[in-house]
């Protein structure tokens, strides 16, 4: 292997964190291993506890984090067969925003026995949604403010979202937010861990956490929410903030006995799992959008230009790519609805014929679907099984099925279900062009691509988009490698490490005009259902959801 250098990128999603070993010089990946949260993802009821969560909560245990630095980092090193003193970097990337309190040092509150039991004290995942009524607050005065940022978050702050999971802590557990000295990202809590060094990213500011223009918002507007937020910013997070391909810090003597590394090489500022991936499909232009498709989907697109796009998650100067400006929207179920599809409503029988055939149950319904023509199961859905994050941003609204009838078979929903999640995506295509960012063709990255060809061709059809599929199956990994690249020096910019390192895969699924034909009737259908349940018209979702609140005794 002669000179040649390495870094690692550290890729941490809903479930799992991942390892993979690339090669500075091209790029190419030579090990991965991935590690298994071993408390996954918390929403039933805490660690040793009996107690149950509320309707809408997602937490991880940090320790799980740190976990994988001591076994997926070592495994991927062995399974690539390198010296690991040719490493020169490390990087990650986190789903975002997931959030936790800690003390001054980084230690999570939640390893003190007085808040072991407190579920505000662990971390809150992303998909937490429990935060809504702090995200309607935070959305309406800042209208009553005047405060223009909001517009910068196509006029709505999610309740996934800094502060409002920072709000509905103090609303809630007041004696948790007093005690934490920090409220951090996950993202960066992890870098804090490997390098000693607290460092808060511009990707999580900027999207997650309201920070435009300089400066997070203003101390009047915090204090107009609840009087002890007033000095966040000042009291309990890092106000500058850190470039991304930036340096940390040097890895600790700790944290390279976790990972076998060696102590001293770069650490990376953090960055999050689907803009990391962007320069890894060799995307760093305007006009292409990049969508990072698993659980749930993140859009990314740049320009050259600042435009407000309602219902986008956010557009940050720089937040992708230096000197452009990164926009996100985002679809909160994607994978997870064909997930709970296949869990909760499949037949016997398919599960029967899928084991017969030696097939993963979604692989044999993808068969199955793929035999129809579009429209010929007679279906149409909305992909709202976990709410909207774009266009509506609303956790509240849930899913439907329309047109079933007693002939409507398992195939059929699943490919109706996938074309619900395509129809999304062409809305929030449709809705960034309205509105001044124009999208010439598409790039697919994350774990769905990869398994379901189906779901490509039905989302150039629908879209009527070339979509091409990123190189490498682990894009955030590699992106986070890129970016440990950059570093630790071996790059000037992510540029010019995506010139090298990054890459898209020959294959481009291309729309089928006749198919197009069908999908644009049934894609009208679908924004007609759109509209008159999710602007207004008929608040039935919402009042489903109360009702089922009052059976379960939760306000």
């Amino acid at each position: 292997m002669g000179n040649e250098k390495y870094t690692i990128g550290v890729d941490f999603g809903t479930e799992s964190g991942r390892a993979v070993v690339v090669r500075v010089s091209d790029g190419q990946e030579l090990g991965s291993a991935v590690h298994p949260y071993g408390d996954s993802v918390i929403d039933e009821r805490l660690p040793g506890s009996n107690k149950p969560l509320p309707p809408e909560w997602a937490l991880q245990n940090p320790d799980d984090y740190i976990a994988v630095f001591k076994n997926a980092v070592p495994a991927a090193v062995r399974a690539s067969g390198i010296d690991p003193a040719d490493v020169i970097g490390i990087g990650v990337d986190f789903t975002a925003c997931t959030m936790m309190p800690t003390l001054a040092d980084g230690t999570p509150l939640m390893r003190l026995p007085e808040f072991r039991d407190n579920p505000h004290a662990w971390v809150k995942l992303w998909k937490h949604h429990a935060a809504q009524p702090e995200a309607d607050q935070i959305n309406a005065t800042a209208r009553a403010m005047g405060e223009g940022w909001l517009a910068r978050y196509g006029g709505k702050i999610s309740s996934e979202w800094f502060f409002s999971k920072a709000l509905q802590i103090l609303d809630e557990a007041p004696e948790v937010y007093r005690a934490a000295d920090r409220l951090i990202e996950a993202a960066d809590w992890v870098i804090w861990q490997l390098s000693g060094n607290e460092t808060r990213n511009t990707c999580t500011a900027g999207y997650k956490a309201i920070y435009q223009d300089g400066s997070f918002p203003g101390r009047e507007y915090f204090a107009a929410l609840h009087p002890a937020l007033a000095d966040v910013v000042d009291t309990k997070m890092k106000r500058e903030l850190d470039p991304l391909g930036g340096l940390a810090g040097g890895l600790t003597e700790e944290a390279a006995g976790w990972t076998g590394l060696q102590p001293g090489i770069a650490v990376a500022v953090a960055n999050v799992d689907a803009h990391v991936t962007v320069p890894a499909a060799q995307v760093v232009e305007p006009g292409r959008m990049v969508m990072i498709m698993g659980t749930s989907t993140c859009h990314m697109v740049m320009g050259d230009s600042l435009h407000e796009v309602p219902g986008m998650c956010g557009v940050v100067d720089g937040g992708i790519i230096p000197g452009l400006y990164g926009y996100e929207a985002g679809q909160s179920g994607v994978g997870d609805i064909f997930a709970w599809f296949v869990d909760n409503a499949v037949p016997p029988e398919y599960h029967a014929a899928a084991q017969a055939k030696g097939m993963d149950l979604h692989a044999y319904l993808e068969a199955e679907a793929a035999q129809q023509k579009p429209g010929e199961h007679g279906l149409l859905a909305l992909d709202w099984w976990n709410g909207n994050r774009s266009v509506l941003v609303d956790v509240d609204l849930s899913g439907l099925l329309i047109g079933a009838t007693l002939a409507t078979r398992a195939p059929d929903i699943y490919r109706a279900l996938i074309e619900s999640t395509a129809y999304g995506t062409r809305l929030i295509i449709e809705t960034f062009e309205q509105h001044g960012v124009p999208i010439k063709d598409l790039v697919a990255a994350g774990g769905l691509p990869e398994k379901n060809r189906l779901m490509m061709q039905i989302y150039a059809d629908v879209t009527g988009r070339n979509f091409s599929v990123i190189r490498s199956n682990q894009g955030p990994a590699v992106g986070s490698a890129m970016h440990a690249a950059v570093a630790a020096g071996a790059y000037p910019d992510i540029q010019a490490a995506a010139e090298k390192m990054g890459g898209l895969r020959d294959e481009v699924y291309r729309p089928i005009p006749e198919n197009q034909a069908v999908y644009d009737r049934l894609y009208t259908e679908y924004v007609t259902l759109h509209d008159y349940f999710g602007r207004g018209e008929n608040d039935v979702m919402k009042r489903l959801r109360a009702i089922r609140n009052e059976a379960r005794g939760v306000e």
